[in-house]
């Protein structure tokens, strides 16, 4: 089974690799939609694969230190893709979700990645 909470983010970044003509290459910001995907077997007793407050606490630690922030400043994310912010938040959270079984950031309402562990 597989449980998932929705969160959002407003963040700006600048992907400082690319030609100094894209567009992506100068500052710009996104309202990003996270994805957190936790699987496991339903608890007999509960009749849950885990308590969604408990994917809610594990993501606030994450949410302070990304909002309305400048990814790039971010130790870790001085190449914040969707790719490596995907990466970034999974490595945070599965201490606290040991059932984390995937991470889902939208920069668009059309384009985004998912990350699973590997």
């Amino acid at each position: 089974m597989d449980i998932f909470n929705v969160f959002h983010l407003e963040a700006s970044r600048r992907l400082p690799r690319l030609p100094a003509e894209h567009p992506c290459s100068r500052l710009h910001g996104h309202s990003f939609r996270v994805e957190v995907h936790v699987s496991g077997p339903l608890d007999p007793e509960l009749g849950w694969v885990c308590d969604f407050a408990d994917v809610q606490a594990a993501w606030r630690p994450i949410h302070t230190a990304l909002d309305h922030r400048y990814l790039n400043e971010i130790a870790g994310l001085d190449n914040p893709t969707s790719e490596h912010l995907a990466i970034w938040i999974w490595d945070r959270l599965k201490p606290a979700l040991p059932g984390l079984s995937k991470v889902v950031v939208m920069e668009t309402h059309a384009s985004g990645c998912s990350y699973s562990g590997v």
